[in-house]
């Protein structure tokens, strides 16, 4: 049986960051990655500093690079199925029934957001069809935006929207679920609130251009940020009996580890603050972490062996 140091599921940022870390500190890594991203669809990703405007697929480029300078084993195979055994090692299995072992194991498959079913959203997602407004608020600005909600809250993110633009409006495909505190200050700040049914979306290439409703009325329309949630890229973690919040997400410590001994989460499926550097900077400090397990274990090791061997110990 090869034993690896750590697997890594998900080759995302928050994957690949802990992995440059752990190859830096001489570990053995294997990374097993889907070529399912989050933002695979993005026209660029943004608020990550030295890397704004960077399309998806060039800024994993390097950091495939990268990996590449400290020996990081990167398979190109889902993980389907994963265990602990007693002696605290993980088992996992991939797609193809091939089984491989760590003492570490690192969950970092992200999210999957529920792009509503209305036809058009599909289409026009990632460029002119968004969910976060700090990643593609700026390419908007000053422009005619909308806020789908039909199944979620929007008026707090109808709000936000008002910093990039003032023309902006709460579409809530025909629920009315928004509460009368909500209309106050909606109104207040000049945001209106649409309660027609969605037929489709209309534009021409990427762009939108106007909303279709089921009653025959349109609405001219630059951009749209909807609010339906998300869940999990897999649900490895239950396996292991992972605390999850309201949200969706993993609970982990502040250094990604969870209840599980020996197992990390990193990522978007730990946290509610989804930028690619907080990804990153959750990857790599789980990377520290892993490595600091590693390193005390075989202190323990050599201590143990030392007490039950000291005339040998002192002689080497």
């Amino acid at each position: 049986m090869e034993l690896q140091d750590c697997i890594i599921i998900g080759g995302g940022p928050a994957g690949l960051n802990a992995a440059v870390v752990l190859g830096r500190c001489r570990r053995s890594v294997v990374v097993f990655d889907t070529a399912r991203y989050r933002n695979q669809y993005s026209h660029g990703m943004h608020n990550y500093l030295t890397r704004d405007d960077i399309l998806p697929t060039d800024f994993l480029q390097i950091c495939h690079t990268e990996l590449d300078k400290y020996g990081v084993k990167r398979i190109m195979k889902k993980i389907t199925h994963a265990r602990q055994n007693s002696d605290g090692l993980f088992a996992v299995r991939d797609e193809d029934g091939a089984l491989y072992h760590a003492k570490k194991l690192l969950i970092a498959t992200g999210l999957i957001d529920n792009v509503p079913e209305v036809p058009g959203f599909q289409e026009f997602y990632g460029h002119s069809v968004f969910h976060c407004p700090y990643c593609d608020g700026w390419e908007v600005q000053d422009r005619k935006v909308g806020i789908y909600a039909r199944n979620k809250d929007g008026w707090e993110l109808a709000l936000a929207l008002k910093g990039w633009t003032d023309q902006v409006t709460l579409y809530t495909d025909g629920r009315r679920h928004v509460k009368p505190k909500q209309l106050e200050q909606l109104k207040a700040n000049g945001v209106e609130v649409v309660y027609d049914v969605f037929d489709r979306l209309d534009g021409t290439g990427t762009q939108l251009e106007r909303i279709v409703f089921k009653n025959g009325k349109t609405r001219d329309c630059d951009a749209i940020f909807f609010v339906n949630g998300y869940t999990q890229h897999c649900d490895l973690y239950e396996t292991f009996g992972c605390e999850v919040s309201k949200k969706g997400v993993v609970i982990t410590n502040r250094y990604q580890q969870t209840s599980t001994p020996g197992l990390y989460v990193a990522g978007d499926a730990d946290r509610d603050m989804h930028f690619v550097v907080v990804a990153a900077a959750e990857g790599a400090k789980a990377g520290v972490m892993i490595n600091k397990e590693l390193q005390k274990e075989i202190t323990d090791r050599n201590n143990k062996t030392a007490k039950q061997w000291p005339e040998v110990a002192a002689t080497a």
